[in-house]
Order: C-alpha cells, then sequence, then structure tokens
C-alpha cells in the first residue's frame, strides 16, 4: 500500500495540464453515463410491455395482477425516462454556464454581508454554498417528487400521505440538512485542510466512526422525527421471532412495529444496530396483511443476512470504496487545471474539487454499482437458501408472491437491466432457486 501510495504525487503532476479542458471531459462522462441508463431502460421497457407473466409464475400470479404490475412498471418507466433526461440536462447546465463559480461567489457575498469577520474563511463559505446548492437542486426537483406522490402512487393506491405531512417532511429534511449536514462538512474539510497530502487516512477514520454514531443515533434521535416505532405487542409473531433469534444466537434487543402505512401501503422490514445488539423493525402493513408464518419467514430471509454475515462483507467493501475514493481524490484536490476549467482561476475550494471529483468518478462507479449489485443478488439467493434450510421454503415462497402482489412489484426483466439495477433477482428467479433447493433438501 506505501508503495501504490507513493506514486500519488507523481500521478497528481502528470494529470495537472495546463488547458486541458476537464469541462468537456465530464459532460461525456454524464452524456455516455445518460445514454447507457436509457438504453438499458429502453430494454426493460419492452419487457414491461409483455402480456403473460414468466412460466415460473404459473399457478402463483394471475393474469389480471401481472398486467396490472407491468401497468404500474410503466409508468414508473416512463416517470424515469423524463428524470433521467432532466437530471441530465439540469447538470449538464449547471456544468455549461458555470453554476459553480457562480454558487460559490454568492456564498462568499452573503457571508461578507450578513456574517461574523471570523465565518468568512472557506469553511463557512463551503457550508453556505452547500446549503444553498442543495436546497435549490431540492426545488428544482421537486416537481418530480410531488408527482411521483400525489399522481403516480396515488393512481395505484399506494400513497397514504397528505399534502400537510409532505411539506412537513421535506421541511424537517431541510432542517437535518442544516443541523447535521453543516457541521459534518466542516469536519470533513477541516481534516483535509489540516492534515494536507495524508488527510485520507484520517478522513476514511472519521467517516467510520461517524457512520457508527448514526447507526446509534438515527433510531433514537431522527426515525421518531418522521416515524412512530413502537414495541411489538405480544403474539404468535412475536413469539416465533424471539424463538428464531434464539435458535440463531442472533442478539435481538427489541423488536418493534413502524408505521409505514402512514405514508405508504408498500411493505418491508429490516434490522440495525451494533454487532452486540441488534433491533428488528417490521412495517406495521407487513403485520396486517400476511400471515404470521409468513412474517417469520420474511424474518428468517433477513436474519440470513446475518448469519452468512452479508452485512460485515459488504461493509468491509463499502470501507474499502470509501478510502480509495479518498486517496484518488488526493490526487485531483490541487489540480489547478481542474479548477480554471470551471472558472474558478486561482482558487481552490476542497468543496468544490470534491464536486468535480465525483463527476469524474462517474464511469468507474458505475461498474463499481453493477459488480455490487451481483454480489448483493447472490447475498439474496444465499439468505433465501437460509430460510429454506430453516423449513421456510413454503411461507418464503408465499410472501414473496404476496409481496410482490400487493407491491405490484416487477416480475419480469431484460436480464442486463436488472443485474445493473437490481439488488434482488426477481421474483420467478427467487422462487425457481428455493424450489430447487428445496427439492435438494429433501
Amino acid at each position: 500500500m506505501v508503495g501504490i501510495l507513493g506514486f500519488l504525487p507523481a500521478l497528481a503532476q502528470a494529470l495537472d495540464k495546463p488547458g486541458f479542458n476537464w469541462k468537456s471531459l465530464i459532460i461525456g462522462f454524464s452524456a455516455a453515463h445518460y445514454l447507457f441508463e436509457t438504453y438499458l431502460s429502453l430494454r426493460q421497457y419492452r419487457v414491461l410491455q409483455r402480456e403473460s407473466p414468466p412460466k415460473a409464475l404459473d399457478g402463483a400470479i394471475d393474469q389480471e395482477t401481472f398486467i396490472k404490475s407491468q401497468t404500474y412498471s410503466r409508468a414508473k418507466s416512463k416517470l424515469g425516462f423524463v428524470s433521467s433526461l432532466y437530471s441530465f440536462l439540469l447538470d449538464s447546465s449547471f456544468i455549461f454556464f458555470d453554476a459553480l463559480p457562480k454558487f460559490w461567489g454568492i456564498a462568499g457575498t452573503v457571508l461578507k454581508l450578513w456574517a461574523p469577520a471570523r465565518f468568512t474563511g472557506e469553511i463557512s463559505q463551503s457550508v453556505v454554498f452547500f446549503l444553498g446548492y442543495n436546497f435549490v437542486s431540492t426545488l428544482l426537483t421537486l416537481p418530480l417528487s410531488i408527482y411521483s406522490t400525489f399522481v403516480l402512487e396515488e393512481k395505484f393506491g399506494f400513497n397514504k400521505q397528505t399534502p400537510s405531512l409532505f411539506i412537513t417532511d421535506f421541511i424537517k429534511t431541510q432542517l437535518l440538512t442544516v443541523v447535521i449536514g453543516g457541521p459534518l462538512l466542516s469536519a470533513f474539510l477541516k481534516i483535509i485542510i489540516y492534515f494536507g497530502g495524508q488527510f485520507f487516512y484520517y478522513l476514511w477514520l472519521f467517516t467510520l466512526v461517524f457512520q457508527i454514531v448514526a447507526i446509534v443515533v438515527y433510531p433514537i434521535l431522527i426515525q421518531p422525527l418522521f416515524n412512530k416505532v413502537t414495541p411489538m405487542e405480544e403474539g404468535k409473531i412475536k413469539t416465533e421471532v424471539e424463538t428464531l433469534a434464539v435458535q440463531l444466537k442472533f442478539p435481538l434487543k427489541d423488536l418493534f412495529v413502524i408505521d409505514g402505512s402512514k405514508r405508504s401501503a408498500h411493505s418491508n422490514a429490516y434490522f440495525y444496530g451494533l454487532p452486540w445488539k441488534k433491533h428488528i423493525v417490521i412495517y406495521d402493513t407487513l403485520i396486517a396483511k400476511f400471515e404470521a408464518d409468513e412474517v417469520v419467514a420474511v424474518l428468517a430471509h433477513e436474519l440470513g443476512h446475518w448469519a452468512l454475515s452479508h452485512t460485515t462483507k459488504m461493509l468491509i467493501i463499502q470501507q474499502i470504496h470509501l478510502f480509495t475514493i479518498f486517496v484518488l481524490f488526493s490526487v485531483f484536490i490541487n489540480n489547478m487545471s481542474l479548477y480554471q476549467s470551471f472558472g474558478f482561476g486561482r482558487q481552490k475550494p476542497v468543496m468544490i474539487g470534491f464536486i468535480l471529483f465525483s463527476d469524474i468518478l462517474e464511469p468507474l462507479n458505475s461498474v463499481l454499482a453493477f459488480a455490487l449489485s451481483l454480489l448483493s443478488r447472490k447475498h439474496e439467493y444465499e439468505a433465501d437458501a437460509f430460510a429454506v434450510k430453516l423449513n421456510y421454503a413454503r411461507e418464503l415462497s408465499q410472501a414473496l408472491i404476496k409481496l410482490h402482489i400487493q407491491n405490484l412489484s416487477t416480475m419480469d426483466a431484460d436480464w442486463l437491466y436488472s443485474s445493473y439495477h437490481y439488488s434482488h433477482p426477481i421474483l420467478p428467479e427467487r422462487l425457481r432457486a428455493m424450489r430447487w433447493k428445496n427439492e435438494k433438501k429433501e
């Protein structure tokens, strides 16, 4: 590692070529990514026009439900076409018309006019820039979010949000961005500036500590702002889940029910917590619409991820990825030609450098996203097999079928699209795999 890191200064110098047009390169990357995503979406849209379910779903999904699922998926796909084109044009316009230096200048002006002198440095200007830029970007994409919630989701009976709740959530999110995002960004930049060329070691350690703290703090301070979480009442589900946890030596501390029905009719379940103290959260919609054995089967699948160390493996991969990003950023942080391409003259704001670096990294991130999607799908198969081994094959199959029916989840997919985008195999693939595992077990 030391030998590899020793090449970083030379690499940084080689990439800092006066007059190099980084702007055209980034716009080219964005255009290529948009075209690739659109190509995949078009492949998927053709599949969504099919009128007959896959053979693996014979006897499980009736024709009417499949057609309704296809219609819902096509509606989301059409919105996706509009959303991706809008995002591409918006991002390209921001780059082409030098929005970044304009926003940066406005942030500096705001500080000079309204803030005390001690708050006029680069870090303070970066925080104001971040909050303002994020707010404007959110407002520009708000119409699509409103349409998705109150038109598309409403049309298919999934939306449970009221306009007042939507506005309240929006305000809470913006306030959290200020309260958490501002100090977090300040610490992020302070570490980079203080430690200089070796910042990536300390920045990675800081983000790791923050992630651990967030795991502890989120359910206590943040989640209650949006959802009501209550202890599960005594009954068959609680008894069987606790029995399963004891059987698997899962360190279950609490079993909660969350009022997911407050915003959506979709169902879900998950667990969180530190290695020695875990909490399971089940959506009230899942409890209301599923048999107790089916709910337990879903949790057997989730506990399979824990038992097979999937969460640990993904965490390690994410940490390696994060450290790599910070190392690569050290190559670009002082690249004067990069800043000048975007109208910053002799200025080199770290915040701006990281934004531009993220755009340059887009092709690599696309490859990584594809690899992580494949790994995630492998983990889902393994978690299903784990539940089958615990004799939940029938219950889990029934639960997955019900989940897909009630959520109108996509039941058929283009192989390339699903491989790139889906973290879970589609329903026919999971049912086939579970039937094979169950037959092999017997």
